[in-house]
């Protein structure tokens, strides 16, 4: 998911709850393996256990753009002949279109009408925990899925299925076999670092001296292109992730911001760098230094253009955004804009070790409570999950047409243009990492990036705490003006004295409610560890 959307997302979806990336991948078709011939075998019991007499269609809730090339129906199409012959039902996409995506998407999941059967979901940036408490999504139990979705239940670990389950229910079912990463971090071009003598970025503090050598060798490009208005935040959340052991708190977010977060070592305790650490007035005063050097332009706060075009036209020396992110585009776009620009990946928490796995749960799919078909559902689910041909068609596309295959990797045909052709059915709720082969043009290092971070990366300490605002939701929006007013001159350099601009903002916050707003946290924390401990 894009990161711009992302941090939006919390207040609205706070509202509109009464209170609130896609990958590129493919195969070739299959020939009938061993997997898939007992595939079909268990798809034809689930199948005699329901009465697929009647030809149903079913409407699956997705977010993003809605294609207009026609490819996508194109594909659904050839899947729909698929669906109908294994269990007598068909699929369609309903899309939730960015502009404007919280309220649209909790409009749909409230709508209850019952035109909306299987729904996209997410516990982090989607929040299915409310959206569950809410009542948008059926509970499912063992015998339920086992029957109707048996091979996602087989091979979903008792773990993961915990992860989805609340109240002695299951809410939804985990995208927990595809393995990304969207820890983020700073982008940067290894061909100017190195003419500069540096030979990696491994720490925050490095950063500084790659934009200083790139304000002093290369005067036609701005060091970090960036505007405010598409990061808020700025560095802020980057230098408390590599220089404390705090984690973010999800789901706690005040307007566009994420304020609260909680030490690994104490996840159930509630805290606020921003309120509570030195660390804060260090970045304060670092990015006043970096913005009085130029390390970005000065109409940084109101600046809205497309910032990672620049890098890739040679006028920006920096990019920011995750893992994922730089290995199936950042990275293979600059091979081909900028040869030999070798662009490099510093991610947050690099040199303290503080960087967690995605959720199992960061997709999910749930069915909706208001489905007139909820069996069939999940046995399309279960269908679109595991069986190759018709994860391939949903996915991928028609092969010849949407993807080819080169030893063993997913291309396009010769004059496939992404900005016209792209199939875009954002199933992010159920990939699998079998059926994601690499494409051609991803950076080589993936792997070793994977296996590095693997290597120490833990798991998010509070799955499943979804808090719920309702008694500060008026709290909650004074904090947010007040983080609107204050975070992006402060994360830019652009608000004065920064010691004195923190004083302020703390004070400010203090004055909106943020005392009462950590003390609700706190309280339902308190008694989510209860829960846990059961």
């Amino acid at each position: 998911m894009n990161n711009a959307f992302k941090k939006a997302a919390s207040f609205v979806l706070a509202a509109a709850m009464s209170m609130s990336l896609a990958a590129c991948g493919g195969g070739s078709s299959p020939t009938g393996s061993a997997a898939d011939s007992a595939g079909s075998a268990t798809d034809s019991t689930a199948a005699k256990k329901v009465d697929t007499s009647e030809h149903v269609k079913l409407n699956m809730l997705v977010l993003g753009n809605k294609p207009t090339n026609g490819r996508m129906e194109a594909a659904i199409a050839e899947e729909n002949k698929l669906l109908t012959k294994k269990v007598n039902a068909e699929i369609s996409l309903q899309y939730i279109e960015w502009a404007d995506w919280q309220s649209k998407y909790q409009l749909a999941l409230s709508s209850g009408d019952g035109s909306v059967d299987l729904i996209v979901t997410a516990t982090d940036w989607l929040y299915a925990w409310q959206s569950a408490k809410k009542g948008a999504f059926l509970p499912l139990d063992e015998n339920m899925l086992s029957t109707y979705a048996p091979q996602t239940y087989a091979s979903v670990p008792k773990e993961d299925w915990k992860d989805c389950t609340k109240d002695g229910k299951i809410w939804f079912i985990p995208e927990d076999q595809y393995t990304q990463y969207t820890n983020h971090g700073f982008y940067y071009r290894g061909d100017w670092a190195k003419q500069a003598g540096i030979d990696k970025v491994t720490k925050f503090e490095d950063i500084e001296k790659y934009l200083a050598a790139v304000k002093k060798n290369h005067p036609d490009a701005v060091p970090w292109d960036v505007g405010a208005p598409n990061n808020l935040s700025g560095l802020y959340p980057g230098y408390i992730q590599s220089h404390t052991k705090d984690t973010v708190m999800l789901g706690t977010d005040v307007g566009n911001y994420q304020i609260f977060y909680y030490d690994n070592s104490n996840p159930y305790k509630a805290i606020c760098p921003i309120m509570d650490s030195n660390e804060f007035v260090d970045f304060a005063k670092l990015m006043k230094k970096w913005g009085d050097a130029g390390y970005w332009r000065s109409d940084v706060l109101n600046y809205q253009g497309d910032t990672t075009n620049l890098m890739y036209a040679g006028k920006s020396g920096a990019d920011q955004h995750h893992t994922q992110s730089y290995i199936t585009d950042r990275r293979p776009n600059m091979d081909a804009k900028q040869p030999g620009s070798n662009l490099q990946f510093y991610y947050w928490g690099m040199e303290n070790k503080n960087v967690n796995k995605d959720l199992d749960t960061h997709g999910a799919m749930a069915v909706s409570a208001t489905s007139k078909n909820p069996e069939r559902a999940l046995m399309v689910y279960d269908l679109i999950r595991n069986d190759k041909d018709i994860y391939y068609l949903h996915n991928h596309g028609i092969e010849g047409k949407d993807y080819v295959m080169k030893d063993g990797k997913l291309d396009h045909p010769t004059g496939w243009d992404a900005t016209k052709d792209a199939l875009d059915t954002n199933f992010w709720a159920g990939r699998m990492d079998k059926y994601e082969p690499d494409a051609t043009n991803w950076y080589s290092g993936k792997n070793e990036i994977y296996k590095e971070l693997s290597s120490f990366a833990g798991k998010y300490a509070l799955g499943k705490f979804a808090f719920t605002p309702d008694n500060v939701s008026s709290e909650i929006a004074a904090v947010a003006d007040v983080c609107n007013t204050y975070i992006p001159s402060i994360a830019y350099g652009k608000a004065g004295d920064p010691t004195e601009a923190v004083n302020k903002f703390r004070q400010a916050l203090k004055d909106a409610g943020y005392d009462k707003v950590l003390a609700e946290i706190q309280t339902q924390l308190d008694a989510e560890k209860t829960a846990d401990a059961k």
